[in-house]
């Protein structure tokens, strides 16, 4: 058998009884641009501190800290310390270490009565403090209905006491003022609660 090389276009192989023509096809090219990135757009109330840590309050119960420098997050109460607000702050850490943005064994109390901090994973191939803000958003996402549902209660249960309906409201209707009322007397020689001691 004899082969004949011959441009890229056309192999000719010649053999003594016949001959085979072999079209060679042009070599496909395949670039993948950015196949993996997607625009995502989210809101939150963020604030930067003087030391670029970024503070984040839309919570209703509690207030989220991304220590920048120290690569943490402190989750705070707002107000008052309560199982509430531990619930919230627990389940924001859960969350934060299901996905991998913080670090199992780095969830505890901080130095803070009532907070709640976890240790920032180091990245390798993205930014770790942009991947933290925006699971911060998605976990914000998952308690708003939660967050819609207290707020509505909460304007209810106000409604309830400024506005009462006619089963939760006296039949006197409103109490015109006056300098003494009830069963005890204000001004007395003897006040019944202060046995012994003079009033004016």
């Amino acid at each position: 058998m004899k082969v004949k090389i011959l441009p890229p276009q056309d192999i000719v192989t010649a053999d003594v009884q016949d001959t085979v023509k072999i079209n060679i096809k042009p070599t496909v090219n395949v670039e993948i641009k950015s196949s993996n990135k997607k625009r995502v757009d989210f809101a939150l109330n963020l604030r930067k501190a003087l030391n670029g840590d970024l503070m984040i309050f839309d919570h209703k119960d509690i207030d989220i800290v991304v220590m920048t420098e120290k690569k943490k997050i402190v989750a705070f109460a707002k107000d008052l310390m309560s199982e509430v607000v531990y619930g919230a702050e627990s389940r924001l850490m859960e969350h934060l270490r299901r996905v991998g943005v913080i670090e199992f064994d780095s969830i505890q109390g901080g130095n803070v009565y009532g907070s709640l901090e976890g240790k920032i994973h180091e990245a390798a191939e993205r930014d770790s403090i942009k991947a933290t803000i925006f699971q911060i958003s998605e976990w914000m996402r998952e308690e708003s209905p939660y967050i819609e549902a207290t707020k509505g209660h909460d304007e209810q249960m106000e409604d309830a006491m400024i506005d009462p309906d006619g089963e939760n409201s006296t039949e006197l209707g409103e109490v015109p003022h006056a300098d003494e009322k009830g069963s005890i007397v204000k001004h007395n020689m003897f006040a019944p609660y202060l046995y012994g001691r003079y009033t004016y």
